[in-house]
């Protein structure tokens, strides 16, 4: 789609929307448009501007993310800097590890990581403490 300035042969000037910039020409030719002011078909491309200061206002508008959270987010925010502070991340070896600890293969300390569905139900049924954590963990390496 494409829109359009255009004027009349009487000077009236409106704005239209056409599939292309062929599709006016084929129908600006047969004579099928027209002046949405006095209706005459002798219709041309008008001169148009560059719609740059209202993409800039947009930006201006657009919400900030930065803004004030609500204290759901806020306590979510403390929770995961919490975890990020307390626990190792072992990103993708988190089943392994959590595994390892709850045999006493290896010495127990805070993690968290990654871990599909089904693995950390099979952790469960084993009888490993495990939680979900209500937020993607960042991927860092420690």
């Amino acid at each position: 789609m494409i829109q359009y300035a255009l004027k009349c042969s009487n000077g009236h000037t409106f704005d239209s929307w056409f599939q292309s910039a062929s599709a006016f020409d084929r129908l600006a030719g047969a004579g099928m448009v027209e002046c949405s002011v006095c209706g005459g078909s002798d219709v041309e491309k008008a001169m148009m501007t560059p719609r740059v200061g209202a993409a800039r206002e947009a930006e201006k508008a657009a919400p900030s993310l930065a803004k004030e959270r609500n204290p759901a987010e806020q306590a979510l925010a403390e929770l995961r800097k919490n975890i990020e502070k307390n626990a190792s991340y072992v990103g993708d070896k988190f089943v392994s590890e959590a595994r390892a600890m709850h045999a006493g293969d290896a010495p127990e300390r805070a993690i968290y990581g990654e871990a599909r569905l089904d693995e950390a139900k099979k952790l469960v049924d084993e009888g490993v403490p495990v939680a979900p954590l209500p937020f993607l963990p960042t991927r860092k390496a420690n």
